[in-house]
């Protein structure tokens, strides 16, 4: 009862980049620069699909389901980040910090799974092309969705409890700009060794999974793709799968880049950190953008739409006659 006690009136700082006051106005011009590039990039691509017929397929409905986790995991970072440069002392609730934490780690969760699901929807289409539709039907692409959102959110779960059954004597302080686990099992006044492999255990289960699963589709659709004896039609085949393999790519190095490092290297978790939320959300829709010719199309067309359109009206309003003005009566 005195621990919950404790836990239900923790407060606590989150420094941010407070300690660099000469550098408060840069790096919020900087940050939320990034933060707009990431919504009007991935909100492009979700409008793109959803405009566009051609692109109603699985792999067009994943890639729109991996810009809104991007959208949704930067936000619940980056929006209060933004909010506490205009803030001298920025003092959280621990439950606020708890949701923050396990927001983030659900949709970090959920964007692991649906990558290995993307994969398996190119190991479909790639080997198993007579029966892509059939077997990728939208039902089963709705539910393999749905998958990857409650599949993260369950993951996180167990580790928000585990977290949330720490110790929190009175009044703490994050050198962090946001409440990841990482940090919040450096503020607790309880032994956090048997919680901690706890947490890795089940952030590496889950990732190794993932990896071995991508690496075993990949494997199959290179063996399907060395098999194509058509001209060009190995590098057709494979040109749909690129986009993917490398946002898993980017996806997997910004992981290594931030968690998988000496315990030593834990002082600079901020900029680790900043590389694997920013890094990859920015990157997908570029990489999906230049990499994939019938986005690209798709994009042009739609431009080339909307400036047909402005053409037309306003060729219309310089065809226009001008009313003729009636005289005036003489005074």
């Amino acid at each position: 009862m005195e621990a919950e006690n404790r836990n239900s009136t923790t407060d606590i700082l989150i420094v941010g980049f407070s300690d660099l006051p000469r550098l408060q106005a840069p790096l919020f011009s900087m940050f939320l620069l990034l933060y707009l590039l990431i919504l009007s990039g991935n909100f492009l691509i979700v409008a793109t699909v959803l405009g566009t017929s051609q692109l109603h397929t699985p792999m067009y409905f994943f890639v729109t389901m991996l810009s809104l986790i991007d959208i949704t995991y930067t936000t619940v970072v980056l929006s209060p980040m933004l909010a506490h440069f205009f803030l001298k002392d920025v003092h959280v609730s621990l439950t606020k910090c708890l949701i923050q934490m396990h927001l983030f780690v659900a949709m970090a969760a959920a964007e692991v799974v649906l990558l290995t699901v993307m994969a398996y929807d190119r190991y479909v289409a790639i080997c198993n092309p007579l029966h892509y539709h059939a077997i990728m039907n939208l039902a089963v692409c709705i539910q393999l969705a749905l998958g990857s959102w409650v599949g993260g959110l369950m993951v996180a779960l167990p580790i928000t409890i585990a977290v949330s059954g720490f110790s929190y004597c009175g009044f703490h302080t994050i050198n962090h700009f946001f409440c990841d686990v990482t940090a919040m099992m450096k503020i607790t006044c309880t032994s956090t060794h048997m919680i901690e492999i706890f947490i890795y255990a089940i952030g590496a289960s889950l990732t190794l999974a993932s990896f071995i699963l991508i690496s075993i589709s990949y494997v199959n659709i290179i063996s399907s793709i060395v098999k194509i004896k058509a001209k060009g039609g190995s590098w057709k085949a494979f040109s749909t799968s690129a986009s993917h393999l490398t946002v898993v790519v980017v996806y997997y190095a910004s992981i290594c880049a931030t968690y998988v490092r000496p315990k030593s290297a834990m002082g600079d978790s901020k900029i680790s950190s900043l590389t694997y939320i920013i890094i990859s959300p920015l990157c997908n829709p570029i990489i999906y953008s230049l990499k994939n010719t019938d986005f690209k199309k798709a994009l042009m067309k739609k431009n080339n739409k909307s400036w047909s359109i402005r053409m037309n009206n306003s060729e219309q309003l310089l065809s226009t006659k001008p009313t003729r003005c009636l005289p005036l009566p003489d005074q």
